[in-house]
């Protein structure tokens, strides 16, 4: 073993000790995590995973985003499609009845979710929306049991705490990037304004939930800037999102120090948010699919929890493929409660490793037919037109 890798295994040492005790690792530690190709992959996974097992055990946490009010935001925010500076084809629409809400919060229930996210565009609530919001979270919570989390724009401490008196978990508000980057994304509010929405929610009880958004062409050192923020926030939840690019948007290209997000990088973003942040649920957002694709399963080590079925504007994987992932990866999904019945019989058929698990179409949707099926499945092009045959079997 070269010279090379033995010390690279002892940095990778001496980061998960510091872990599992809690503690942060040094900024340049941090930097050579993105930057340093002597440090391998699957070490560097294992190591964050390590942490990751210390603090949250095999746990997957599943949180389901609701968009609750669409558009006519007068933020101009570069990388969001419902702000006034982007000519994105949204769909636009004014705050969801409680009926919509409760609605959705049902199907996030049966959909095994542990927290339900809701979000609400523009610079921040009115009274009256506060009112509105605040019933329907004590209404979630006494029907479906769900922890409750909240994205609303600036928020001062008054209106924070009659969201903590409704029985609100967590406030959600973003930092996206670092000070020094944050001029480029946004100038319709400032990098303060953020730290003191989040002053606010904390100083009403609230826990926090905050993240970034990486690709936003920001260098390393704004990634590792906004990951010790959170730190000296003690921000229990951080959500990682990943950019992306949608048509008519000011920011339209995803990029990490002038270089694109690969899956590998990707990977090392999160490890390093880990390693910074050791006791945090460190969740994958936006942009799973697409940036770390065949890798995502791999992401599951350093992180903890993730989204389901879309992320606002932009759609995601479905709760049945996510779940499967978790399953086949070694992972339990956590939940306050029991399964739903639907969901239970189709976990029972991914831990079996009988047949019937393999029986589901490309959407995610278990196959609900009594008849063996025989699908034919292209190879592709240069195939020759030759065709693969598979018989499924009944659910």
């Amino acid at each position: 073993m070269s010279s090379t890798r033995i010390h690279a295994d002892e940095r990778l040492e001496q980061w998960a000790e510091a872990g599992l005790r809690g503690a942060s690792i040094a900024v340049a530690d941090a930097l050579s995590i993105l930057t340093d190709e002597s440090i391998p992959l699957l070490p560097l996974i294992h190591a964050a995973g390590r942490v990751r097992e210390r603090h949250f055990g095999r746990d997957v946490l599943i949180h389901q985003l609701h968009n609750v009010q669409s558009g006519a935001c007068p933020e101009d925010c570069g990388y969001c499609g419902q702000s006034q500076s982007s000519d994105a084809p949204i769909q636009a629409y004014r705050l969801h009845s409680r009926e919509e809400i409760l609605a959705e919060a049902q199907r996030a229930r049966d959909n095994g979710a542990y927290r339900y996210c809701m979000v609400l565009s523009g610079r921040g609530p009115s009274d009256e929306e506060i009112d509105h919001m605040a019933g329907c979270i004590r209404e979630v919570k006494d029907r479906f049991g769900l922890r409750t989390c909240l994205s609303a724009g600036l928020l001062d401490e008054a209106k924070a705490r009659r969201l903590a008196d409704a029985g609100l978990d967590r406030l959600n508000h973003n930092l996206n990037t670092s000070e020094q980057h944050y001029g480029e994304i946004c100038t319709t509010h400032t990098f303060a304004d953020r730290l003191n929405t989040l002053a606010a929610a904390r100083a009403a009880g609230l826990d926090l939930c905050s993240g970034l958004i990486v690709g936003m062409g920001e260098g390393f050192e704004d990634l590792i800037d906004v990951a010790y923020r959170l730190r000296e926030f003690e921000v229990p939840s951080i959500p990682v999102n990943f950019l992306v690019p949608i048509p008519g948007n000011r920011v339209r290209e995803a990029a990490l120090a002038g270089r694109p997000i690969t899956p590998q990088l990707a990977l090392r973003v999160l490890c390093l948010f880990r390693f910074v942040n050791p006791r945090a649920e460190v969740r994958i957002g936006a942009g799973r699919e697409g940036h770390l694709r065949s890798m995502q399963a791999l992401a599951l080590h350093p992180a903890n929890s993730l989204f389901v079925d879309g992320y606002l504007l932009t759609r995601g994987s479905n709760t049945r493929d996510t779940i499967a992932m978790i399953i086949d990866a070694g992972f339990e999904v956590r939940l306050d409660g029991a399964w739903p019945d639907e969901l239970a019989r189709f976990v029972a058929q991914l831990k079996g490793g009988g047949s019937a698990a393999f029986d589901i179409d490309h959407s995610g949707e278990v196959i609900r037919d009594d008849r063996k099926r025989v699908r034919n499945a292209r190879l592709g092009a240069g195939a020759m037109g030759a065709e693969l045959t598979i018989e499924g079997a009944a659910t």
